[in-house]
């Protein structure tokens, strides 16, 4: 018996173990005792980070290491050009250039602190099959090769130590077929002396995109899948852990009920609360939270879900030519999100060798600089009677993050902080700074009885307003023309409140 097949057999028992022990069974019934966990609800905005060693080539995106090796692919062109045919140069060639060697976990820590971030979720391994953290089964590892250090580690403690919530990322499922590529033409993936790294490599059918292997995953792989999965959570008990797409296909339902259970049952064992987040039906309604991947809802969810974006319009990595979002772009998403009881974990692509791009930081300080000031409208809210008003149309579903126009100061958002106060988000700034809010209107049937006060986030002076049949009129100081969305603080009578 080998050591790996040894060390993957005893996880398995403590797996099952586990799993027998706890409150919470391996099926959906079972998992649908499942709650969201306050701090969570509370949090509303995260950092996602995608960082291995694709960012060494940093073209095209993150997945470079798959379409490196699909002839004909634009990739494929750039690596032979600037690196040499993939038999002779590998994606395995990549790892000893990636030497994080200006990697500062307590410095990310405090850019993610300013930042507002109330959570930090780094990719532990992409589909790429190479672990950025210490993972007992596979020698492809940050901690064996390349850097030579636990980077998940690192982080996780810096990220505590700033009382700030840690979480982990594993899209190690989609290994099972993403290197397939190099089964079609000379390369490094048909060298057995890789398969650590390079996996099955199955042969798959469909849209580029999004393709099936011929052959699903073997109880091996599976089996694999979860043992590393449970592991990573033991290793270093983080509070949620995100899944990308492909784990929907209907060979994973039973491992990943397993690993539900498992997880809050481990969760139970700690008296914390933890997340799972799951795309598209992977998990069933309830027993999790679901996550929609560059997209948002048109109206409020009554569960809480996710919305996972990148600073960057296209690339999660780090690329040599990202197209930036704006931060005002970004802070207006996370307001429109929050208003329909979602929460945001917005990525960033740090460079190879550690650094944090300088307009990337740029843009979490600017998001940093105006939750400081209007968290109060985010942290802690829950959604009101209606998410909000305005022309702009959210187009709902994923992949639509750029498929709108830019909010403008007729669209508001609204945010709640139980029933005395009510917080207006204007989107903009209006015509001569007087905003009209018609959600509020005097003879509103969401919004009855008299308003105490109208205040601005960081404004210490009551604001001159007006109520009539029409909506809330508020005269919005000069002071406030830089802020890109304009939070109002608005307060109702304590016995108004409780009828």
């Amino acid at each position: 018996m080998t050591d790996l097949f040894r060390l993957r057999r005893e996880k398995m028992l403590e797996v099952h173990e586990t799993i027998g022990s706890g409150p919470f069974k391996p099926d959906w019934d079972g998992l649908r005792d499942y709650r969201v966990p306050r701090w969570y609800e509370d949090a509303k905005f995260g950092i996602f980070i995608h960082w291995g060693v694709y960012s060494v080539p940093a073209y095209a995106t993150e997945w470079y290491p798959r379409n490196m090796y699909i002839e004909g692919s634009p990739v494929h062109q750039h690596h032979v050009s600037t690196y040499g045919p993939v038999d002779k140069f590998g994606y395995k060639d990549f790892i000893p250039r990636f030497t994080a060697e200006r990697f500062d976990a307590e410095a990310w820590a405090d850019l993610f602190k300013a930042a507002g971030a109330a959570f930090v979720v780094p990719v532990a391994e992409h589909h790429d099959g190479f672990a950025m953290y210490d993972c007992p089964f596979s020698d492809w590892t940050a901690a064996k090769m390349g850097p030579q250090r636990d980077i998940i580690g690192e982080l996780a403690e810096a990220v505590w130590r700033r009382y700030m919530t840690f979480g982990v990322s594993s899209h190690r499922a989609e290994n099972w077929w993403y290197y397939n590529g190099g089964r079609d033409l000379p390369s490094d993936v048909q060298d057995p002396r890789y398969a650590g790294l390079y996996g099955p490599a199955q042969r798959t059918y469909g849209q580029p995109g999004y393709p099936q292997p011929i052959l699903p995953p073997s109880e091996e792989f599976l089996e694999d899948w979860l043992v590393r999965t449970c592991d990573l959570i033991d290793r270093y008990g983080p509070q949620l852990v995100y899944f990308d797409w492909w784990i929907e296909q209907p060979v994973f339902k039973p491992y990943l009920q397993k690993l539900a259970a498992y997880y809050y049952n481990k969760a139970a064992e700690w008296g914390r609360g933890v997340v799972i987040n799951y795309k598209f039906d992977a998990f069933a309604e309830g027993t999790a939270v679901y996550d929609m991947e560059r997209g948002q809802l048109a109206d409020i969810n009554p569960d809480v879900w996710q919305t996972c974006t990148s600073v960057g319009e296209t690339a999660w990595c780090h690329i040599a030519d990202h197209k930036y979002k704006t931060s005002a772009a970004l802070i207006g998403d996370l307001v429109d999100i929050v208003s329909k009881n979602g929460v945001m974990l917005l990525n960033i692509g740090p460079r190879a060798d550690g650094t944090i791009p300088e307009q990337e930081r740029k843009l979490l300080l600017e998001i940093g600089q105006w939750l400081a000031v209007n968290g109060e409208a985010i942290y802690g809210t829950r959604p009101w009677k209606v998410y909000g008003e305005g022309p702009t149309e959210i187009v709902s579903g994923t992949f639509n993050d750029t498929k709108r126009s830019p909010f403008t100061a007729k669209d508001v958002r609204f945010t709640a902080r139980g029933d005395k106060l009510l917080y207006a988000l204007i989107m903009g700034w209006p015509d001569e700074g007087r905003a009209l809010i018609r959600t509020l209107g005097s003879c509103s049937r969401l919004f009855s009885g008299s308003i105490v006060k109208v205040q601005a986030l960081g404004l210490q002076e009551e604001l001159d307003w007006s109520r009539a049949e029409e909506g809330l009129r508020v005269v919005l100081p000069e002071a406030l023309r830089s802020q890109p969305v304009i939070a109002l603080r608005i307060e109702r009578s304590a016995e108004e409140a409780a009828r």
